[in-house]
């Protein structure tokens, strides 16, 4: 009997016992997550120690001022409103150049990669566009155009178009045969056969596109702001030029930098991880 009152007396400590914290459980699902952003972060401050240290080896804030200068430039210039108006004015030019570019090179690159004679036909030109300067294409467009945002918008797209075509032009070529045989046998249309058969297996080359296209139009979009308008982070950008103010040029970059990393992070990132969910 003693026994069994002691066997029932510890059973109830057990039961009064309280749980246990739940701290190493949560704390071992957030280190994974956090974990692919751990060395991004520490390359970051890798790079500002570098930037500082080469800062105080210089000694001359007119060459190059330490990062607590530049972000005191960046928090002024905000705080004035004239940096968020000369972003805005530069986004609103990348998106147009963006989109106009994408669209036109995705539907050249797919068709060319369809057809074996319109390739043929096209690959010389598309040569030529390839090695056509940036500047040129600048330059002949606000003289034959005007300096105008059509123009601008004009010459960062050509500029941007035949890359586009050539990534493009490659995932047609890999697009799985068989599936597509299946849509010709099933009749489903050639609308239909776009968007649930050609495309999703063109959403990494577009995806590839897309990024490497914001990272190359955005400078494409300052040179042409520079060389032919009133206003923009370009136009900015060559106004502390002629004053030697490497405080405000680096002011301008670092945000313009960080507002399309920003992008990239918030909108391109999680599109392509949508568009691939197919192939997990």
């Amino acid at each position: 009997m003693a026994s069994t009152s002691e066997a029932r007396a510890l059973e109830g400590q057990v039961a009064a016992a309280p749980p246990r914290p739940a701290a190493p459980r949560l704390r071992g699902r957030l280190l994974p997550s956090l974990r692919p952003a751990l060395l991004p972060a520490l390359s970051i401050i890798a790079l500002i120690l570098i930037w500082q240290l080469a800062a105080l080896y210089v000694d001359n804030p007119r060459h190059l001022p330490s990062p607590a200068a530049v972000l005191a430039a960046v928090i002024q210039l905000g705080a004035s409103g004239e940096l968020f108006y000369q972003l805005g004015v530069t986004l609103a030019r990348v998106a147009a150049s963006f989109v106009l570019a994408m669209a036109l090179g995705t539907a050249l690159g797919i068709a060319m990669g369809r057809s074996l004679p319109l390739d043929r036909f096209g690959h010389p030109w598309l040569v030529f566009f390839l090695n056509v300067p940036a500047l040129v294409t600048i330059v002949l467009a606000y003289i034959w155009i005007g300096l105008t945002e059509t123009a601008l918008i004009v010459a960062v797209a050509a500029n941007k178009i035949p890359n586009v075509v050539v990534t493009l032009r490659e995932g047609s070529r890999a697009l799985d045969r068989s599936l597509l045989e299946m849509a010709a046998c099933f009749r489903i249309g050639r609308w239909r056969t776009l968007r649930h058969v050609i495309l999703p297996q063109l959403y990494p080359y577009l995806a590839a596109a897309a990024r490497s296209g914001l990272a190359l139009i955005w400078k494409i979009v300052l040179v042409t702001e520079l060389l032919g308008r009133s206003n923009g982070v370009g136009f900015e950008i060559g106004l502390y030029f002629q004053l030697f103010d490497v405080t405000g040029i680096l002011a301008y970059t670092v945000a313009f930098v960080v507002v399309i990393q920003l992008i990239e992070w918030a909108v391109l990132l999680p599109i392509e991880r949508h568009a691939s969910r197919w192939r997990r």
